[in-house]
């Protein structure tokens, strides 16, 4: 008489069970991801690539010299963008984590206001600080006799772009300063290290993660921003308004496309490279 081969039945802690009800909860986002994401991009592409010129569209930002002039305006203006605010950002919030005083709750509240307000309405505040009524040109045509007027043009648009990346890198850098290690600073004073060298051997190097991830999405802010460059004026001459101009004004859709691509792969480039550097100072650190 053979013996009956009974499969052991599964205990309630083999993970084989869950796997299957991991599944469901993992539809709705990979479906949201296909609709909003996989599908918008492949679309995106496949128009890109329908113009006349076929795929060497997408090459057009090289060879074309209204399309690259806008690129390396876009680029430049980011770039000085995130370097004035990582600097601004480091001195203000060492300040703020390292000092209290009567009110520092509510110019921290202030300084991260900002946050609230859409790109439309930071251009109208440039307009009314820089504009041709602002008050800036009517200070110094009461001081000089002649308006200086800067809100339409690059100027503007860094002061713009200026005012909404600083709260971003305030707020990250207030949270990395308060996880420094202040006996590290004290060794550096005892060993007769000055205030600079301690800033700069030993503070700026414990930021430097914070600096890399923070000053990298301001970049990524920067590149990408249309509310107020829209607002300032449309002869701003940045990518994102040519890609408007070129889809609005033109009905130039694969131009539009292939340009908005390019502008995506830029940012992700940018935000994977900090990613990277972030994560090897943070094991570095370590």
């Amino acid at each position: 008489m053979k013996a009956s081969i009974i499969s052991p039945a599964p205990s309630r802690s083999d993970p084989r069970r869950g796997e299957g009800v991991w599944l469901w909860f993992a539809a709705p986002g990979v479906a949201l991801f296909c609709a909003f994401w996989l599908l918008p991009m492949v679309r995106l592409v496949g128009v890109g690539a329908s113009g006349p010129s076929g795929a060497m569209a997408y090459l057009a930002i090289l060879t074309n010299r209204h399309y690259f002039a806008s690129l390396v305006s876009t680029l430049s203006l980011s770039a000085a963008v995130t370097v004035v605010t990582l600097a601004i950002s480091v001195a203000v919030g060492l300040f703020l984590q390292r000092n209290r005083f009567f009110g520092h709750s509510m110019l921290l509240a202030m300084l991260t206001f900002p946050l609230a307000f859409p790109g439309v309405v930071v251009g109208f505040m440039v307009i009314m600080l820089a504009g041709r009524q602002g008050l800036i040109g009517r200070f110094t045509d009461w001081l000089v006799g002649e308006p200086l007027v800067f809100a339409y043009a690059l100027p503007g648009l860094f002061l713009g772009y200026l005012y909404f990346s600083i709260p971003r890198v305030i707020l990250t850098v207030t949270a990395a300063a308060g996880k420094l290690d202040g006996s590290l600073e004290e060794a550096a004073r005892s060993l007769g290290a000055r205030p600079w060298q301690v800033l700069l051997h030993v503070i700026l190097p414990a930021l430097t993660p914070a600096l890399i991830s923070s000053g990298a999405i301001c970049f990524a802010t920067s590149v990408g921003a249309f509310g107020t460059a829209f607002t300032l004026g449309a002869n701003i001459d940045v990518l994102p308004m040519t890609i408007y101009n070129e889809f609005t004004g033109y009905a130039n859709f694969a131009t539009a496309a292939s340009l908005s691509l390019v502008l995506g792969a830029i940012t992700w480039v940018v935000l994977a490279l900090a990613r990277s550097l972030a994560g090897n100072s943070v094991a570095a650190a370590a």
